[in-house]
């Protein structure tokens, strides 16, 4: 077999390889439908365009995408995230004190009950004590990951409907915008938080031993703790990351439409993590996981939407588009799939 044929054999069996092709495909796809697709227009000093627009969309999934990964990586799953999301922009929304109609009905109160630093980490602390609720039914008391996080998104929405009393809070407090719709270096400032985030848990799993031990614990528990990992704290400090990815991606989407809904915000976001997890590589039985490929599924998954929406279908054929789509790479993805390729390919090879 030549170089090149081995390199790209080696570069097929990649975990990202797929999702990156499937991305690829997608852009291809919308370049080819639309030539300005690409084109990034500058205006006030801010970037705009259709990948500016996908990137800035895209950016609550991606967090939530990170925080799962770990939780996916140690046998888990969390589907309490949406919920965690609605309930951190509520607790955001009613701290800021946001009115359901303009002070005075004369103009909008750009006004807040207490400092946005003390908004920000107290939705923040709010979202990483239900991580740790989570971390706690499953790490200590031993419950089925998805049995103990399916009580939060039960009562989840209940909470943040109970925060906001049940009416859509408006958020007039234009510094709390910021973090789902300002701009910095012309850049959207979500892009910056998507970037801190990424950064501190890549540098976590991937500079420490943290990561080797998440993977350990993914493919045998037991094992895992009888070499002396501390499975359950791990697993606890798992769901709690988790928690806390949620509740940014939270403040991002309830700033981003400047609102709080405790019965729509984040809903069905926990699936398209779990997609984007998986799309990205990450098996959902646990063991070896891949953060780069939790962000590539997010982005597939939010280009797929944008180009379903920029080709004219309807919205209710997205979902099934969409289902279409993910198992297509999942099925690529498939180790039994890639052993009879790569069969294939031997036997090519061999036969003169």
């Amino acid at each position: 077999m030549s170089a090149p044929a081995a390199s790209l054999r080696r570069l097929a069996s990649g975990s990202t390889f797929w999702p990156l092709a499937m991305l690829g495909s997608l852009l291809l796809f919308n370049l080819l439908s639309n030539p300005q697709f690409f084109a990034i227009t500058v205006k006030d000093g801010h970037l705009y365009g259709s990948v500016i627009d996908i990137l800035n969309r895209a950016s609550p999934l991606m967090i939530i995408a990170m925080g799962l990964t770990l939780v996916i990586a140690t046998r888990g799953i969390d589907i309490s995230v949406g919920a965690v999301v609605a309930i951190s922009g509520a607790v955001a929304a009613v701290l800021i004190g946001g009115e359901l109609s303009p002070s005075g009905g004369t103009g909008m109160a750009d006004a807040t009950r207490v400092p946005l630093p003390i908004v920000v980490w107290s939705a923040l602390g709010v979202a990483l004590a239900l991580g740790m609720w989570n971390g706690t039914l499953v790490s200590i008391f031993g419950m089925q990951p998805i049995i103990a996080t399916l009580i939060l998104l039960v009562t989840g929405r209940g909470i943040a409907q109970l925060i906001t009393g049940g009416q859509i809070i408006t958020i007039y407090y234009s510094p709390y915008h910021v973090i789902g719709n300002g701009f910095l270096l012309g850049i959207p400032v979500s892009l910056f938080i998507v970037a801190g985030v990424s950064a501190v848990v890549w540098l976590l799993t991937r500079k420490t031993a943290l990561g080797m031990f998440i993977e350990a614990i993914g493919v045998n528990p037991v094992a895992s703790r009888l070499a002396g990992i501390r499975a359950r704290t791990i697993t606890f400090a798992c769901y709690a990351v988790c928690g806390l990815c949620a509740g940014i991606a939270g403040l991002i989407v309830s700033s981003n439409v400047k609102s709080a809904d405790g019965n729509n915000a984040g809903l069905l976001f926990e699936l398209d993590a779990i997609l984007a997890v998986v799309l990205g590589g990450t098996s959902l039985s646990g063991g070896k996981f891949t953060l780069a490929g939790s962000v590539i599924g997010a982005l597939i998954i939010q280009t797929l939407t944008t180009t379903i929406y920029s080709a004219g279908v309807p919205p209710e054929v997205n979902l099934v588009v969409k289902a279409l789509v993910v198992f297509l790479i999942t099925i690529l993805q498939s180790q039994k799939v890639r052993d009879l390729i790569a069969k294939q390919r031997t036997r090519r090879v061999v036969t003169p």
